[in-house]
């Protein structure tokens, strides 16, 4: 960073004696996948499959390692059981059905001075009224129990490392039989289809740039990979204050990976 900033001050001397003179700068930086993903799991358990290795291709939502599962598979089945399980709901239905016309028509023959006594029309109104409340009772327990049954699903669902992105794998640090701890990485995806190249650049060099602007990147002779065109994707609304540079990006698609992650880059802009 040092030899950076030296050379610029340099080139800012140069220019004070040559005022309107525009000089093209090279500012060099960092080839970056689009995604560098640390796996890590929700759970502890054992493992019990790993469906992956090293080197190897994955896709978005495929499986990759399998955690014990019995029993929270256990406890989902006891409770999409209790669930599905209706016949007390269906009951209470049942007796609401032939609850409400008896206390219609006993409520009718009451105001026409007919047989029913007010004693058996309070009585069928309270039997109607207990069993409204037990249904709504039941049904309110079936959201309990759809709920609890969502939750024994996700519980089994975090048994399962999915990958969040397609991509390459490039380390597994589980085997089988071992013990995966909350939060700590069992594997890395790397997805370098899409990289892009981090600068710094000088604020001058900023005026002449704009999001979306296409640029050519071009890389280290010895590595031999010919330049390729990229789009500015992020300029940095702020200037470090050590370094008095500006962080940019510029995204460029790397079919085949023919640029590896990692290696240098460098983007050519004019200097006012």
């Amino acid at each position: 960073m040092r030899c950076v900033v030296g050379r610029l001050r340099s080139t800012i001397s140069f220019l004070a004696f040559f005022p309107g003179l525009v000089l093209a700068a090279e500012f060099t930086g960092l080839i970056v996948p689009r995604h560098d993903i640390l796996v890590s799991t929700g759970v502890a358990a054992a493992v019990m499959q790993v469906q992956t290795e090293v080197g190897r291709r994955v896709k978005e939502g495929q499986l990759l390692v399998q955690l014990d599962d019995r029993l929270p598979a256990l406890e989902a089945h006891r409770r999409r059981v209790i669930f599905e399980d209706e016949s007390e709901l269906r009951a209470a239905r049942d007796r609401v059905r032939i609850l409400k016309p008896l206390a219609e028509d006993s409520r009718r023959a009451f105001q026409a001075g007919g047989s029913v006594s007010r004693e058996e029309l309070s009585r069928l109104e309270l039997d109607l009224s207990a069993a409204l409340a037990r249904l709504d009772q039941l049904a309110a327990q079936k959201v309990r129990e759809k709920s609890e049954l969502d939750i024994a699903d996700q519980e089994k669902l975090l048994r399962r490392v999915i990958a969040p992105v397609s991509g390459i794998v490039t380390r597994v640090d589980l085997e089988l039989g071992e013990w995966a701890k909350i939060g700590e990485p069992v594997l890395q995806i790397v997805d370098a289809d899409v990289c892009y190249l981090r600068v710094n650049i000088t604020p001058m060099a900023l005026r002449r740039l704009k999001l979306d602007q296409q640029i050519p990147v071009s890389f280290e002779p010895p590595l031999k990979i010919p330049p390729v065109r990229g789009r500015i994707s992020y300029l940095s609304p702020g200037i470090d204050a050590a370094s008095g540079l500006v962080e940019i990006r510029v995204t460029f698609q790397n079919p085949g990976w023919r640029v590896p992650p990692g290696v240098r880059g460098s983007i050519t802009v004019e200097e006012d």
